[in-house]
């Protein structure tokens, strides 16, 4: 079932618009309608009422917003049977065709006239030339396509019986009007009095039977064969019993109204009463989407306590873990810079090395110290979620169609206390209040976080796929590539909160654009490489000098290559002679032919442990009651590499 109170304005009217064109009954398409009031005859009494009457009933088919309501009195033969061949070409396209006609009618062997004032009568004859039958206006509504209404108040006494000649004994004329049965489909004739019992003109100056059909006939949503019922009543009750009007003819089961039932607005649904647990879940989520210090502390001005209070110091003790652990690690950089820089001087900085060396071994357990404390920070936050997820999950009702209530803003009721997390932060007040509807969102939710680091990759020009969420092979490979020009050792095996914060903290473009050959990277596009003449871009795409093809170049080249083999093998030779005796013992000269080395053979120095360690300087044994240790350059190892084997003595 349509919320519509879930809807915005706009679209609850278009909605409620749309529901009233499709409940629109069927019948509310073109409607036409012929009235005809004859009274002043030419050859008998005037009659008071046609006239009025059948202004009446025009002015109240107007009203009711009917297309065509041709409205004539007092027609002469030749302009009735006009009248009718008109109306019947009007009719072709409507839906409902309806015919009033107020005046003198004649029942003649069973058979119904309608009489123009022209007309004289003087053999009873003379109503076939003289007057309209019944079935000639029949044929006038015969298109319509829904409804054909003919109304007849036209049941009086004959005036024409005293000076009519009977040219037939048998030819019967009797009162009033005879009883007829439409042949055709969906047609009704109505008489203002039932058949062979004649009509009253009443004592204003409109009959009993008009002013019932004006009060009722056009009623919107009635359906007509009820509107002559509630006519068939109003007019007994006038005439006291005397004038009982009849319908003859019948429909399909459906209403058929002549006028549709007026469109009735929907009132709109009751807002539901603001819940503050659902709004504390609203603003709790928008926040750890944004991720901030200011989102949280914004969302904790707002509600301070509480369930999800709780859980945004929880979030927000995270937050300032990752700070401190960048503070840390920063520092840290710097300190070792700071020894390398005076362990690579003179020997007249050792005071200064040694404070240096302590600085960084002091910054490097702060930074192993921020690293574990902001780790116990996201497994306290992730579990503090989960517990969260499961108790919204648990009290929200399903429904029968298997949607939970959530769905249509059902409250989220408190989670119970053993569902809340353990350790609480304690409560801090921000300086200044924010609305955290009014921040700016930040990544979106847990479900789209891979979605969310690939958008951050392709802002930093490291993923030039697209934004999918999918963690394929092509963003894994973006993402080791952020790796390698950021200097950072993120998890490339699936997407985390810690690589999204990582790469958030880039303000620029980090890896470079991926160019063509003989093309390079310029900032963040890429420009052609430009080789000076004679020179042609090479197969690393670098800039090459072309040289001639003479025959002596590859004599000479080998020449020189040559050349470069002989010195080296020289050097290696000195270098070999200048070490000390117990370290030569561990190592075969160099080969006298440079290509093809000797083979070396492990000997076992003359004391120590037999194992040998080596640094910038060379390669040497380990002495007795020594041993070798892997240390990082924070811990006191090699500056080049990071790190490396160094030798420790008890």
């Amino acid at each position: 079932m349509i919320n519509l109170s879930a809807l915005p304005g706009f679209y609850r009217a278009l909605l409620a618009a749309a529901l009233l064109l499709l409940c629109q009954p069927a019948w509310a398409g073109k409607r036409v309608a012929l009235v005809i009031g004859n009274a002043a005859y030419q050859n008998a009494p005037t009659l008071p009422n046609p006239v009025n009457d059948g202004a009446v009933i025009a002015a109240t088919l107007k009203d009711a917003g009917f297309d065509v309501v041709d409205s004539r009195h007092d027609l002469s033969a030749v302009e009735m049977r006009r009248a009718l061949r008109d109306f019947s070409d009007r009719a072709r396209d409507a839906d409902i065709a309806l015919i009033y006609y107020a005046g003198h009618g004649l029942e003649v062997d069973g058979n119904n006239y309608l009489i123009p004032v022209d007309a004289k009568l003087e053999r009873d004859a003379d109503v076939y030339d003289e007057g309209l039958s019944l079935d000639r206006v029949l044929v006038a509504i015969e298109p319509a396509k829904q409804l054909r209404l003919v109304i007849l108040d036209a049941c009086r006494d004959n005036p024409f019986a005293k000076s009519m000649k009977r040219t037939l004994v048998s030819r019967s004329i009797e009162r009033g009007l005879a009883k007829v049965e439409p042949t055709s489909p969906n047609t009704l004739i109505a008489y203002s009095a039932k058949a062979g019992s004649t009509a009253l003109d009443g004592d204003s100056k409109n009959s009993p039977f008009t002013v019932a059909l004006s009060k009722h006939l056009t009623t919107p949503g009635l359906d007509v064969r009820r509107a002559f019922g509630f006519v068939r009543d109003d007019v007994l009750k006038t005439t006291g019993n005397r004038q009982e009007p009849f319908v003859y003819g019948s429909l399909g089961g459906e209403d058929v109204p002549l006028v549709p039932a007026k469109p009735v607005a929907a009132a709109p649904a009751a807002e539901p009463a603001p819940n503050p647990q659902v709004e504390a879940r609203r603003d709790y989520e928008l926040a750890v989407q944004i991720g901030n210090k200011d989102a949280l502390n914004a969302f904790l001005t707002q509600h301070p306590d509480g369930y999800y209070a709780n859980l945004a110091r929880i979030q927000l003790a995270k937050v300032e873990a990752e700070e401190a652990r960048v503070v840390a690690t920063e520092k840290a950089r710097l300190a070792e810079q700071e020894r390398a820089r005076l362990a690579a001087g003179s020997a007249q900085n050792a005071p200064q090395l040694k404070a240096a060396e302590a600085e960084a071994k002091s910054a490097e357990q702060a930074r192993i110290a921020a690293e574990k404390a902001k780790q116990v920070a996201l497994d306290q936050a992730a579990d503090a979620e989960r517990k969260r997820v499961a108790a919204e999950a648990s009290s929200a009702p399903t429904s029968s169609g298997g949607r939970t209530a959530a769905n249509n803003e059902t409250v989220v009721a408190a989670a119970p206390a053993a569902n809340s997390p353990a350790p609480v932060p304690p409560k801090r007040t921000p300086p200044n209040q924010t609305d955290v509807a009014a921040l700016t969102p930040g990544p979106a939710p847990q479900a789209d976080l891979g979605k969310s680091v690939q958008l951050e990759l392709q802002r930093v020009g490291c993923l030039s796929g697209p934004v999918d969420g999918d963690w394929n092979a092509a963003t894994k490979r973006s993402l080791s590539s952020f790796n390698r020009n950021a200097g950072t050792k993120l998890d490339v095996k699936t997407a985390s909160l810690d690589t999204l914060d990582a790469i958030k903290r880039k303000d620029g473009r980090v890896c470079p654009p991926a160019c063509d050959h003989g093309f390079k990277a310029d900032g963040d596009h890429c420009s052609k490489i430009v080789c000076a003449e004679g020179s042609f871009i090479n197969g690393d795409n670098e800039c090459e000098k072309r040289h001639g093809k003479t025959p002596t170049a590859r004599k000479d080249r080998e020449r020189d290559r040559e050349a470069d083999h002989a010195g080296d093998r020289n050097r290696d030779r000195r270098d070999y002679r200048d070490q000390p005796r117990n370290e030569r013992a561990m190592q075969e000269p160099p080969s006298s032919d440079y290509g093809v080395p000797s083979p070396r053979v492990s000997r076992r120095p003359e004391s120590g442990s037999g194992q040998i360690v080596c640094g910038v300087s060379g390669c040497h044994a380990v002495a007795r009651g020594c041993h070798i240790e892997y240390k990082t350059t924070a811990q006191g190892g090699p500056i080049e590499g990071g790190g490396g084997n160094v030798q420790v003595c008890n």
